[in-house]
Formats: structure tokens, sequence, C-alpha cells
């Protein structure tokens, strides 16, 4: 390899690339774009746009393309050639300032929730030039937004640029009231951790659920499991570390910063972590990563499963979601410094997280909905389906404190003596982590540890960045009417810790006890993906986003209706693979396992010696009881499915016959299905199962 150094950012169109290659005059005015805001003029995206071209043909590209983020939850790219023919029958490269800022792809062969009707298929591309331009095979990639011939948001990236303008404004408003001149401009930041599996592609395309699903719809529990807890930052095997090798280059190329990388709980399980970027940034980073770790598993003969739970009865992924603010002056908004007690500005923002997160705790848990997660959460492997916030003792001790009449004094976490002489003593966190929480507070920022592991992160993050934003907004129009400013932070703190304090709890989420506490707190508990989508059009979610320009009424019903429709989608697919797998691998290898085994009755009965068949007749009886129990399983989900299928008119309705009927039926057929597999001969088992899937590399 390389020096990092070298091949960090070598395929990006980055800064100090602009820098190099840009006229002064031209690189001062993108920056100021970039850092202020401003509208690009066409004649800056012109002399860009050349720039751009020469790099990235120095690069080895042929073409380029609008790289962006339809509502798929995956990237989607047009790619055109640079050749412009000549009069001569030869070709120039070209490359404009006009084909940078717009493109043109098919709006009506994505999902729209109803925006566009088929037959009105014009849809923009749109340049962010806040998202550096990167090459991948061997294309120019731009990073755009995507919205409609009529102007709405047909993607993820649009509304997350939007609500970090939004928070922005506030928290800018919210500093100069504390006296803060300099900053100018508050961003949002993120790290997320992607959680994934690894199995071999051998066995991978002997399973039709995980090519059609991503999830295995069958599997009896192997005899290990994680129970050992061995595999959990375990020494990497060779296969695997060369596959992270590889891709820890190509990330670094693309300048991501990929940090961290260990084997996870689970058997097959691994987790990559980067270091925080701002939040659009990061956002692209993690589709770039997801993307990347499928298409170099398979470089090494194995496969990159990111559904949320492709194993039963093992941890499934997510993606902890840090998320923090900082102004362009140099301040972690969301650090609490030495003295929180005594750092007004930081428990002001602090409080403006802890009201938005428990008024608006619905949106933030259909922000983090999927099928996929519905395995997951609540499951005592991932956080409840309850949202809550865990603050530890520190701060927790504070806000008692000014509930009770003022704080003062904050917790220190001192020094821990080890009891070993030659280890030195270790400053010690002043709180603890709770890995129960879905939305913890870690030192100078939150971790959303909801998000699944293969969705996309914008949902997540303009989510939280628009109602922090409206809480602030709310706290500058108090202050900036306030005769006594000290007085009014004060009473506005006090207000906060005293109505909101019931999203607070640091205690163990997977507790029965919590669930019923938190309905005591009237803390909602929306289990499904299909009950949170109810959120996307309540009122005060549609009015939240509506004022902040994030997204509009119409944006919101769109969503409400492409998430039931993938909801609906997601388990037809399912349900059809699972039906097909059942009637012709499964039955069929059932049927020929109990033919052989009456045929090896019947033969040692033809012999005439008397010999104890008793075993043999048992096992026969009882495999062909839940041969029968099977073909009655398959039937009444196929009458399930068919009745879904048969609804029209109310999405919800569909949805919820889905969630509700097809999948409660879906899980009968397995857990029949299951018991054979631990019964017919592993030599007949029409597919790998969970022990060869798992511990085979």
């Amino acid at each position: 390899m390389s020096k990092l150094s070298e091949i960090f950012g070598s395929n990006v169109f980055n800064d100090s690339v602009m820098r190099e290659r840009l006229p002064k005059a031209t690189y001062k005015a993108l920056r100021k774009t970039l850092d202020a805001g401003l509208p690009l003029d066409p004649a800056v995206a012109e002399v860009v746009a050349n720039a751009m071209k020469d790099w990235a043909i120095e690069k080895g590209a042929t073409h380029f393309t609008h790289w962006f983020q339809p509502m798929t939850g995956i990237t989607a790219e047009k790619h055109d050639s640079f050749i412009n023919p000549t009069p001569d029958g030869r070709v120039i490269m070209e490359f404009s300032g006009k084909e940078l800022i717009k493109g043109e792809p098919d709006a009506s062969s994505f999902p729209s929730g109803g925006l566009r009707a088929t037959f009105e298929a014009r849809g923009y591309t749109a340049w962010d030039c806040t998202s550096p331009a990167f090459i991948k095979d061997n294309s120019l990639c731009i990073p755009t937004a995507f919205c409609s011939y009529t102007g709405e948001a047909l993607d993820k990236k649009t509304p997350l640029l939007r609500s970090m303008e939004a928070l922005s404004k506030q928290a800018v408003r919210l500093l100069k009231l504390f006296g803060n001149t300099t900053a100018t401009q508050v961003t949002t930041t993120v790290g997320p951790e992607q959680e994934y599996f690894i199995i071999d592609k051998k066995m991978y395309d002997l399973r039709k659920d995980l090519i059609f699903t991503g999830r295995t719809l069958f599997g009896a529990k192997p005899p290990k499991g994680q129970e050992l807890e061995d595999h959990y930052f375990g020494s990497i095997k060779e296969r695997i570390s060369a596959y992270m090798k590889e891709l820890d280059e190509e990330l670094w190329k693309l300048g991501i910063s990929a940090k961290t990388k260990h084997n996870e709980v689970a058997p097959a399980q691994h987790e990559l972590a980067p270091i925080f970027a701002t939040t659009n940034i990061a956002t692209d980073h993690n589709q770039l990563t997801m993307e990347l770790m499928q298409k170099i598993a398979l470089r090494h003969g194995l496969v990159c499963l990111l559904h949320e739970k492709p194993f039963a009865g093992v941890n499934g992924s997510g993606k902890h979601n840090n998320w923090s603010m900082a102004s362009n002056d140099g301040q972690n908004l969301l650090d609490p410094g030495n003295t929180p007690h005594e750092n007004q500005q930081f428990l002001v923002f602090l409080c403006a997280v802890i009201k938005a997160v428990d008024e608006y705790a619905d949106l933030l848990r259909v922000s983090a909905a999927n099928p996929g997660n519905d395995h997951r959460l609540g499951a005592n492997e991932a956080p409840p389906a309850i949202i809550s916030i865990f603050l530890g003792d520190q701060l927790t001790d504070i806000l008692e404190q000014i509930e009770k009449g003022g704080a003062t004094s904050s917790k220190q976490g001192g020094l821990m003596n080890i009891g070993v002489t030659t280890l030195p003593p270790l400053p010690k966190d002043s709180t603890d982590r709770n890995r129960t929480s879905p939305f913890a507070f870690t030192g100078n920022k939150f971790e959303f540890r909801m998000v699944g592991s293969s969705q996309s992160i914008a949902a997540a993050n303009f989510t939280l960045n628009t109602i922090v934003a409206e809480e602030i907004e709310q706290i500058c129009d108090r202050l900036e009417k306030a005769a006594d400013f000290d007085a009014e932070v004060e009473k506005i703190i006090f207000e906060i810790v005293k109505n909101h304090k019931r999203i607070i709890f640091n205690g163990n989420g997977y507790s029965d006890e919590w669930v019923a506490e938190a309905e005591k707190r009237g803390l909602p508990n929306i289990r499904t993906t299909v009950e949170s989508i109810k959120a996307l059009v309540a009122e005060k979610n549609l009015a939240v986003m509506e004022k902040h320009g994030v997204l509009s009424r119409v944006e919101m019903h769109s969503r409400y209706e492409i998430s039931l429709e993938h909801y609906i989608k997601t388990i037809n697919i399912e349900a059809l693979t699972m039906l097909e797998m059942a009637k012709r691998q499964i039955l069929p290898a059932v049927i020929n396992f109990t033919t052989d085994l009456a045929a090896s009755i019947n033969s040692i009965q033809a012999t005439g010696l008397e010999v104890d068949i008793s075993v043999q007749s048992e096992l026969l009886s009882e495999v062909s009881s839940l041969a029968a129990a099977l073909k009655k399983k398959i039937s009444e989900l196929e009458d399930s499915l068919s009745k879904a299928q048969a609804m029209h008119g109310d999405t919800y309705e569909q949805a919820y016959s889905y969630r509700f009927d097809v999948f409660e039926k879906m899980g009968e057929l397995r857990a029949v299905a299951d018991k054979l597999e631990t019964m017919v001969d592993a030599d007949v088992w029409p597919f790998p199962t969970y022990g060869d899937m798992l511990f085979n590399i």
C-alpha cells in the first residue's frame, strides 16, 4: 500500500485540488458559496467544470454522472461520456458548467408517493457543491440533489440540506444572544458506525432468501451462536482481514476516514466506524461505504449482508448515528466543559435537544423504521422501540439540582485505580455508557442507536436537525424579548427540565419494568414500522417540517405513501420467496427423506428378521406429521397473501394486513420448517444451514 497520506482523498476533487487547479478568483468565489451559503455564479461553475474534467481525465475517468440518493434508500447514477464529436470525425473532451450544475434523469421511474404520474417523466439533479465530487469506476461522480419538474424533493439529500440551513439559522441566532459575534454558521456533524455480516459467496448463492430479500427466511439455530461472547473484538480471521484492508484503502481514496474496524457480537458480524464529518458529507460517505462493502466483498469470494436481521437468534446490525453541533468558530455546542452546571450555553442547547426528542419522539422513531429494523428494536440486542434519552450521572444530577432550585456542582469522574502498580491510574469519564438507550449522551454528542444498518442516515439526521431547530427558535423568541437575559435562561432551563424529564432514563432499556414505567410516563411505544409511519402525517409533524422549509405537506404525504408501499413490497417479496423455497425445496426434500426412510423400513421388514424398527417408525411418523403441518402452513400463507394482495384503496390498511396477517403466517411456516431442518438428513436438506454460513470462514 502507498503511504496513507498519499492515497487519502486521491480520488476526490477536494479543497486542496481546487486550490491548486482553479484560478484564485474562481476559488475564492466558490469558497464564499461553500462558507457563507451564497448562490453560485454560473460563470464560476463553468471554470470549475473545466478544471474538474481535466483532473478527472488525468485520473482515467471517461464519463461523468450526477450521483444522487432517491427514495429507494440506495444511490442512483446515469453516466455520460466526456466525448463530443468534431466535424473531422474526431472527438474532443468537453464538460460544461451547465452539465455540472444540472442533470435530467427520469423522475417517474423512482418512488414519488404520488408526486409524479408515470407519464410525467421530467426531473432534475442539481449540483451540491458542499459535497466534493469524486471518481468511482472511471466516472466523475458529482453529488446532487434530486427534485421533480414541479420542484418537490424526490430524494433524501434535499431535505437534509434544507434542515442543515434551518438548524444553522436558529443556532447562530442563539449563539449571538450569548454574546458570540464570530460564529456565522453552525453545522451538525455525524459519525455513523456501520455494522454488517460477511458470509461465503458459495453459501449465499445456494440461499434464495438471501438473494431475493437479504435475510434468511428459514434456519434453525446452530449448536453454537454468540453465547460464549468469543467473537466480539476477537482476532480477525485472515480472509476477513484481507477484505477489510482493501475496503479501508478504497474508502481512504474517496476521502472517507474509515477509522475503526472490529468483530461484532454475533458470529460473522463486523463493524466499521469513520471519523466525524458534516452531516451532508457523512451521509454521502455512508452510502459509498455500504456500496463498497458489498462490491469489494465479491472480489474476495464473500458477500456483505447489510440487512438488519439476516440471521434469527443472533444479534442483528444497526448503525449508531453519533450526532453533534459545531460552530464555524470552533465550538462543539454539546461539549459540557469541566463545569457544565455553570455552562449556561451548553445547558440551553442540551435542553433544546431534550425537549425536541420528547415532543417529536414519534417522528424520530419513524426516521429509524424499516421492515428489517422491526426484527431488532426491542429484542434485547438493540434499543427498545420506546424513545428515551440517557444522560448519565453527571448531567442527570445537574438537571435534578436545577429542578430543586439551582445547580451548584458537577460530579467529576476522577481517577480509576486498577490495583496493579505497573498500570497507570486512568482518568474516569464523568458518566458511563448505556447500550440499551436509543438516544444516549456520550460525552460531547448524542448517539442515536436505533438506525438500521441498511438505512440511509439522511432521514434520522434531517429529523434531528429540524426538531432541534424548532426548539432553539422557541428559546430564541423568548430570550430576545427578555428584560433579564440570565433570569430568562434559568427559567427556560428549569421549565424544560420539569416538563420533559419523563424522556430521561438511565436504566436498563431491555427490562420489562422499563416498558411498564415508560407507559406510566406517557412515552409512546411504537413497536412496528407500519404503526410508526402514521407519524409522517400527524399534524404537529407536518407543521414543524413545513415551518422550517424542510419538507412541505405534499412532500411529507409522499413519504408516507412511499414508506407504506416499501413495506408492502418488501413483505410481499419475502412471502413469495418463502413459498417458493417451502414448496420447491423444503417440501420435496422432506418427501424424499420420508420416502427413503419408508423404503428402508420396508426393506428391513422384508427380510423377515425380528429387528426393532421403532426408531425409524417414530421418526417417519414425526417427520410425516410435520410435513403435513408444513403443507397446511403453506396454504395458510398463500391465503393471507392473496387477501393482502387483493386489497386496494387504503395503503395503510394493506400494509397493516401484511404486517399483522401475512408476516405472522410467515413466522408460523418458518417454525415448522426449522423444526424439520433439525430432523431431516443434512445431505438431503436443500440449502446451507446457519452453522454452515456463520462459522465457515
